[in-house]
């Protein structure tokens, strides 16, 4: 025989090799278009997304909450009453309008 010639028993082994990996190609297919695995990982992907998002909002409010802190106390932790006092006349009187004026909503 030549060197390229196959014998018989070669040509039988190599279809049996390739039908094995056609059929674990086939498998792999199968487990990936089915229902409950295309669903795991859309699901997968969902909560990886939401996750991403809830980190960035933690870390954009966790920025504001220093930086509005900043505002009103100092490096060392000792308030700025320079700053709270202002603050806090504003917020009572917004509350007072709200109230006031759902008062005078009911009289009506």
């Amino acid at each position: 025989m030549s060197e390229g010639a196959r014998t018989p028993a070669q040509i039988e082994a190599e279809i049996a090799r390739r039908r094995e990996d056609l059929a674990a190609t086939l498998d792999e297919i199968a487990v990936r278009v089915h229902p409950v695995t295309i669903a795991r990982d859309t699901k997968a992907k969902a909560v990886s997304a939401l996750d991403r998002t809830v980190g960035q909002a933690y870390v954009a409010a966790n920025r504001a909450v220093s930086r509005a802190r900043a505002q009103f106390v100092t490096e060392d932790g000792r308030p700025r009453p320079e700053r709270i006092v202002p603050a806090a006349v504003a917020v009572a009187v917004l509350i007072g309008a709200v109230v006031g004026l759902s008062v005078h909503r009911r009289r009506r």
